[in-house]
């Protein structure tokens, strides 16, 4: 058989096993593996490096608008370039629905701001705030035909919050049509009254955000979340978990057998509240929600990375420059509840992870693959990514796990200004990036053309047979039979 391309020599990682071995490459996908390949138009050179498969960035806010209306710095070109160099060759950002919008003008905004400009293959997640009739009875249908088959919705702010009730018809509405919902878990209200006291007591610097947004806040959104999905037997993802409390919530229900999935982030394994009292309002570049939280914390979410109570760790790219264009919209010296919310890290999600996760022995080299980028692929449905296997997209990214390198602004290949990485010395890079067959990133140069990037259709969420069942929604019941979505 001839090769578009021969990768030779390197160590070939997956999320159970590594060898040495080559890769052969026809058509944009993954033709042949063995010992050794001879052939191919081009070779590349892995000798000495790990060949893994490219990450899966499942959590980014590119152009996207808050339901404030300020735009995120990142468009999908600074974007999609900004998680090549950091080991991507997919992401999935978020397609936001704010009040009023139909789904349909939404997905239509979003195709006219990716298709142009993406260097990555991306799909979208959608954002839910108004799930009016004609939302839930024929424009998410009409998403989830298209191969749009996750969406978030918020169980906090209130221009954005659902309320139970309205998950409770969301959900239902995901279940019937194979789709996945994320959630954004903190109690509304608790956070509310902790801003209300904080604000009576003059106490607004960037350092009371963490205050303001407790651990128990979390957890009990996430208990709720959980109860609500597993009444009407969809599946559930929760997004950004930053608590013991949370992370022990998702590990139980996945040891009872129910579809729930979860996430954490960089950030809260490298940065506690303390970044929040650095001087003047430096620790306005460290607000995001849920709060950075404490050492104890992160100690215990490395755990949970490690035995498998997190699908993936994402970066929750959420680029507000420091200035007036992003973290001080609303003044120079703004309260905290007037910030700019959100860390920019795409770039860093990776290389932190292995530095971090692998070379410092807190995951296995192929846990990092499972966390980077294989259930990422599993969990949202994109059947030819996420795994080096033949017939897959030929997604994949070359790492030399020796480099070193001290983390700065330029690196981050993004429309930034700061990156809270800087001056960490991680170790670990990738050097290599490929999509679909083509060099992404090689030698610390960008080598794809602005658009070249595909929509990925995802396939349909499908909640497990085993899953348990809510007896007074058993439809071996005459009256679960009746009410059961």
């Amino acid at each position: 058989m001839e090769f578009d391309t021969v990768i030779h020599g390197g160590t070939i990682v997956t999320p159970n096993e590594s060898w040495q071995g080559d890769i052969g490459i026809a058509g944009g996908r993954i033709a042949a593996m063995a010992e050794r390949i001879a052939g191919g138009a081009r070779r590349v050179d892995a000798g000495g490096r790990l060949v893994l498969p490219g990450g899966i960035e499942a959590h980014a806010h590119i152009a996207q608008e808050s339901s404030t209306g300020l735009m995120t710095a990142d468009d999908y070109y600074t974007g999609s370039v900004s998680a090549a160099f950091g080991g991507n060759s997919s992401f999935i950002p978020f397609a936001a629905q704010h009040r009023g919008q139909s789904v349909d003008e939404v997905i239509a905004t979003y195709d006219g701001r990716a298709a142009p400009h993406s260097v990555l293959d991306y799909s979208y997640h959608l954002i839910i705030s108004d799930p009016s009739p004609k939302v839930l009875e024929e424009e998410l249908p009409r998403a989830f035909a298209r191969g749009i088959t996750s969406f978030k919705v918020f169980m906090t702010y209130d221009l954005m919050n659902l309320g139970d009730r309205g998950m409770l018809d969301i959900l239902t509405v995901a279940r019937k049509h194979g789709a996945l919902t994320m959630v954004h878990a903190e109690n509304n209200d608790m956070v509310k009254w902790m801003n209300a006291r904080l604000a009576e007591a003059g106490l607004t610097e960037p350092k009371y955000h963490a205050v303001s947004r407790p651990g128990i806040a979390e957890a009990e959104a996430i208990n709720r979340a959980i109860s609500l999905a597993t009444l009407v037997g969809a599946g559930l993802f929760i997004v950004h978990v930053s608590t013991p409390e949370g992370a022990e919530l998702v590990a139980r229900a996945r040891a009872a057998g129910l579809p729930i999935h979860a996430e954490t982030c960089p950030q809260y394994l490298a940065f506690t509240r303390q970044d929040l009292d650095r001087p003047g309002m430096e620790g306005a570049k460290y607000i995001c929600s849920p709060p950075l939280r404490d050492a104890a914390t992160q100690d215990v979410l490395w755990r949970h990375a490690r035995i498998g109570t997190f699908d993936s760790v994402s970066s929750d790219h959420a680029p507000y420059r420091f200035d007036a264009s992003g973290k001080f919209a609303k003044g120079d010296a703004p309260p905290y509840t007037a910030i700019s919310n959100g860390m920019p890290g795409i770039a860093a999600r990776l290389p932190y992870l292995f530095s971090e996760g692998v070379v410092a022995g807190r995951i296995s080299l192929q846990h990092f693959v499972a966390l980077s980028s294989s259930n990422a692929a599993r969990v949202f449905g994109m059947e030819r990514k996420g795994a080096i296997l033949p017939g897959y997209d030929a997604d994949i990214a070359i790492w030399d796990a020796e480099e070193s390198r001290i983390v700065t602004v330029a690196d981050q290949h993004d429309a930034m200004d700061y990156t809270p990485f800087e001056g960490m010395r991680l170790t670990g890079w990738p050097v290599h990036v490929m999509s679909r067959g083509e060099t992404i990133v090689e030698g610390g140069e960008l080598r794809a053309e602005r658009g070249r990037g595909r929509f990925v259709a995802r396939a349909p969420y499908a909640v497990p047979a085993t899953a348990p069942v809510v007896p007074e929604m058993d439809p071996a019941t005459n009256f679960g039979a009746m009410i059961r979505p």
